[in-house]
């Protein structure tokens, strides 16, 4: 039987992809990708207020589909449009809060944090992603001849400054000190992975501030990032990616936060930390390194399971 075919709407950055990808992996699709562009004026208006009408958006998709995976304001629109308009059954599943009658999808997947709720609505605790257990255990090997293979990894992953933290000097050398001195007490091999959004001149100094002998990746290289979660024995990961702490704690192993003072209102990012850390996934980097166990926190395919059983 063949599979289902499916198109994923974002707009291209790479935490949409991974939402998207990741549902559409875990439903078993044979998927292709569209970037979503609006036209003016509608690209800078919300939502709420835009037509649903296809000359909102430049794209042209002649392709054939079943189901439709968006994530992102620019892609509710095209959504919504793409499903009214086809000559067949079409499901349409958006991740995030759409900002418009839910009743536009057949599912729309939102964290708990949103607080949102519908006979529709699928809760997640935490993002979902494409990464797998599988993928990260393939790629344990990929770093392990740069590094000192008889110490304990620990591996920081790095976001990038938002519009809710802000990654100033004093900051990063804040967190750096402390990692540092849990290098130094326990002997530890530290491996920076930085992300799309990390600043070059943060990993630059990542690579001046800590010894030569950690190893700073110095480019977005899928593979060193799962690499760095297969050897790690601690993880650290910056407060300002949801995604990234959620991918994570796939892994099942401890995971500290580090955390840089809000430059307004998080109420919603604390919200998902403090669920994580009552279901004891993570804690706050301070002044030292523990080890602990929890379940690994696998929503993507709890997700695509509740979609399968309600499709069925």
């Amino acid at each position: 039987m063949s599979k289902l075919k499916g198109l994923l709407l974002t707009e291209g950055l790479h935490g949409m992809l991974s939402q998207v990808e990741g549902l559409a992996k875990a439903l078993d699709l044979d998927y292709f990708h569209e970037k979503i562009e609006l036209n003016n004026p509608w690209n800078l208006l919300p939502t709420l207020i835009t037509p649903a009408k296809k000359f909102v958006f430049k794209n042209k998709i002649n392709k054939d589909f079943d189901v439709i995976i968006s994530c992102g304001r620019k892609s509710v629109i095209p959504s919504i449009v793409l499903k009214k308009n086809s000559k067949k059954k079409v499901v349409n599943i958006h991740i995030q809060n759409p900002k418009v009658s839910l009743q536009n999808f057949d599912f729309v997947i939102v964290p708990d944090h949103d607080n949102i709720n519908g006979p529709n609505v699928l809760i997640s605790k935490g993002a979902i992603h494409y990464l797998t257990i599988d993928e990260i255990n393939k790629a344990k090997d990929y770093l392990s001849k740069k590094i000192e293979k008889e110490k304990d990894v620990v591996t920081l992953i790095l976001g990038g400054p938002t519009k809710y933290y802000n990654y100033s000097n004093e900051n990063i050398i804040q967190i750096f000190s402390k990692i540092n001195k849990q290098i130094l007490e326990k002997n530890l091999q530290l491996i920076v992975v930085p992300s799309n959004r990390t600043p070059e001149k943060i990993i630059q100094f990542a690579k001046e501030y800590f010894s030569k002998n950690n190893l700073i990746v110095d480019t977005v290289d899928k593979n060193a990032y799962l690499s760095s979660l297969a050897l790690a024995k601690y993880i650290i990961v910056t407060c300002d990616s949801s995604s990234m702490i959620s991918e994570a704690a796939l892994t099942g192993k401890p995971i500290y936060v580090a955390m840089f003072p809000a430059t307004r209102n998080d109420k919603r990012f604390q919200k998902f930390r403090n669920l994580l850390e009552n279901m004891n996934i993570i804690k706050k980097l301070e002044n030292e390194l523990d080890t602990w166990s929890y379940e690994k926190l696998d929503e993507t395919n709890r997700i695509a399971k509740q979609i399968k059983e309600k499709l069925s």
